[in-house]
């Protein structure tokens, strides 16, 4: 039987690939052979034996070689003593890697031009002695998402090139002798940046003035946010000389020109400096006296009606004025709950410090008169159609139904106060702050770390109170409509005094008729005029909230969308362990825990409502993921396959800390 020239065509192109990639392996094998012979002078990597293992892909593979599609794709040899100068140079050959990473060893030398590697995406040269300039050639690696060569020797200009990394979300050039400036670099997409400890100078760019100080510490010469402010002069950005500001100084003895001027017009020049300063003393004194009198005044006493933050021109100062029915407080206690009560005029004269803004409105801290500290909410103007702007029957009722959520895992609405232009809400005080602060609060040195344990411990907590709220409605009877929270993100999971997880802010999206930029984490079906309106939109924003605990990023806005599809698109174009925290890596033996989560939030927000499990499927999984993380043991396997996730890095973030949710 004849093959017909079609199919002929296709085994013929079939044969040369199968050649082109075996070809390509035994390329492969020769580039890493050589680095071999240059760099493991202590016998590390005695696997890499053509003589026993023919091919690094073969079975068992070279150590620290992973194949793809009969190549070399990743290559990670980290702390192994590895040395010698300009030993890099034969893995530019390797132009099937996606993932380098040789940090901790002792390698030498310039780093190479690495350009062939374009399908590179991760670069960790770390904590090596390499010396020389940042090759331009870096700035070819576009599909390069993290680069990472501090705590090197490396010296020269950080090159603008680096600039065409559109991709790059870490950028680590720490701990090296670089000089210049940092105005040339702009990367759009950059989350982890640290430049500190080099020799860098001038002002800091407007654009990367949102990352920590920590990150340009160390480099005397530069200044700007969030570094003291540059010295401007008339022609340069720093102090100017003592020999000239001398010579420009009024008082200052005049140089000699045409002579010596006499002693009486000495005298006269330094009696009228001394009159200017005098009569300049007087005029800031007269200007500024009565101010500072006045606070010091007002700071001895606590925050009263007109200096309330709840506002004079709110409820107590209207009512007082006629114009309409003064309010009074209502308190929702269950029968026999003992709980402090008080009146309006003790609120208002509590001293009260604000603790942050949101789309619900304004939350504050509040000590009372015995000392006794409440959470206030002061609510902001309601949205047309919202249950805030309608009738006073129907706000009371919203709060009857919050005011029933008692469970231990929900801040307690204790009391509300009504009137037309003024609605407070009086919780619980949480002293703990929110699992946003102690997730992304003060990344940079002296953070205290938040645990692999912890995490899940709140996320539990978490689920635990949302599952009370979805059956709070099928509690209520069968005729009573399905309870939403409506804003279900890490600023309103809140942590009380035993450390327990309590979810905040219950009800008011749907109150305050919250836009979709304020209410929580939007699922991708939710309309823009009610995005808080299901259940099944809890549990899409529950599985960001999960994202953000695995991740350490921060979902916002559109990133609520843009958090699934990232993880999604990493865990099937990279290995899953790139998507997770940098200090989740310091617990040992968690990462199956880890994958379960990974897969469970996934799962939460899928972007089909149908796909989402119920809260109540998902509360049974965490508890089995807590339950194998508290009585899993750590082993040696576990821990090997997680040494390149070691690289993944969070992004910088401001903390909005607080005990009130905003």
């Amino acid at each position: 039987m004849l093959l017909s020239s079609t199919t002929c065509t296709a085994l013929l192109l079939l044969a040369v690939s199968v050649h082109a990639n075996a070809a390509s392996l035994d390329s492969d094998a020769a580039a890493l052979t050589e680095f071999r012979l240059a760099a493991d002078r202590s016998g590390t990597l005695t696997s890499w034996n053509l003589s026993t293992t023919p091919s690094p892909c073969g079975t068992p593979a070279w150590r620290g070689v992973t194949c793809g599609g009969g190549r070399v794709t990743r290559l990670v040899l980290e702390g192994l003593g590895l040395s010698g100068a300009d030993a890099l140079r034969p893995l530019a050959a390797l132009d099937a890697l996606r993932v380098l990473s040789l940090k901790g060893n002792a390698l030498s030398g310039a780093v190479p031009d690495l350009s062939p590697l374009l399908g590179l995406k991760l670069l960790f040269l770390s904590r090596n002695a390499l010396s020389g300039e940042i090759p331009r050639s870096l700035g070819a690696l576009y599909r390069l998402y993290r680069l990472d060569l501090s705590f090197n020797n490396l010296s020269g200009a950080v090159p603008p090139d680096l600039s065409r990394l559109d991709r790059l979300l870490t950028l680590r050039l720490d701990s090296n002798r670089l000089t210049g400036g940092v105005d040339r670099i702009a990367l759009p997409r950059l989350q982890d940046f640290n430049v500190s400890n080099n020799l860098l100078s001038g002002k800091i760019p407007v654009a990367m003035s949102a990352f920590p100080a920590a990150a340009f510490g160390g480099n005397a010469a530069l200044c700007g946010t969030p570094l003291p402010p540059c010295v401007e002069s008339n022609t340069s950005s720093t102090c100017p000389p003592a020999a000239a500001m001398a010579a420009s100084s009024p008082s200052s003895k005049p140089a000699e020109s045409k002579g010596r001027m006499s002693r009486g017009a000495v005298a006269a020049i330094v009696a009228a400096d001394f009159a200017v300063v005098g009569l300049v003393a007087g005029l800031l004194f007269c200007y500024f006296w009565p101010r500072l009198s006045g606070r010091r005044h007002r700071e001895g006493e606590k925050i009263v009606f007109s200096s309330s933050p709840y506002g004079a021109t709110g409820a107590v100062a209207a009512a007082g004025a006629g114009a309409f029915e003064r309010g009074k407080m209502v308190f929702l206690e269950e029968p026999g709950g003992g709980g402090r009560r008080f009146e309006l005029e003790e609120l208002l004269r509590a001293s009260a410090e604000m603790l942050g803004k949101g789309g619900c409105g304004t939350a504050y801290k509040a000590v009372l008169d015995d000392g006794s500290v409440v959470a206030v909410k002061r609510l902001r103007d309601a949205a047309p159609g919202s249950a805030s702007a309608g009738s006073k029957k129907e706000f009371e009722h919203h709060m009857a139904v919050l005011g029933r959520l008692r469970h231990p895992n929900v801040v307690p609405l204790n009391a509300y106060y009504y009137a037309r232009d003024e609605k407070l809400l009086v919780y619980e005080f949480m002293p703990n702050g929110s699992l946003f602060s102690l997730l992304h609060g003060n990344r940079g040195p002296g953070r205290t770390p938040l645990h692999w344990a912890a995490r899940v411990h709140i996320a539990a907590g978490a689920a635990r109170g949302l599952a009370f709220i979805h059956h709070a409605s099928r509690r209520a009877g069968s005729g009573s409509p399905k309870l939403a929270h409506g804003n279900v993100k890490s600023t309103n999971i809140l942590i009380d005094r035993s450390g327990e997880a309590r979810l905040a802010d219950c009800g008011l999206a749907q109150l305050s008729g919250s836009s979709s930029s304020s209410a929580g984490y939007r699922a991708p079906e939710a309309p823009p005029s009610r995005p808080w309106a299901s259940q099944k939109g809890d549990v899409y924003a529950f599985g960001v909230v999960l994202l953000e605990l695995l991740t350490g990023r921060v979902p916002g806005g559109e990133a609520a969308e843009e958090l699934p599809r990232w993880v999604q698109s990493v865990v099937r174009e990279e290995w899953t362990s790139e998507v997770f925290d940098l200090e989740l890596m310091k617990d040992k033996g968690i990462e199956e825990e880890m994958v379960a989560m990974l897969q469970l939030a996934l799962s939460c927000a899928a972007a089909e409502p149908g796909q989402r499990p119920k809260v109540a499927h998902v509360v049974r999984m965490i508890d089995e993921v807590r339950a194998a993380s508290c009585g899993g043991a750590s082993s040696p396997s576990r821990e090997s396959s997680m040494d390149e996730s070691s690289a993944v890095s969070d992004s910088p973030a401001v903390s909005e800390g607080g005990a009130v949710s905003q």
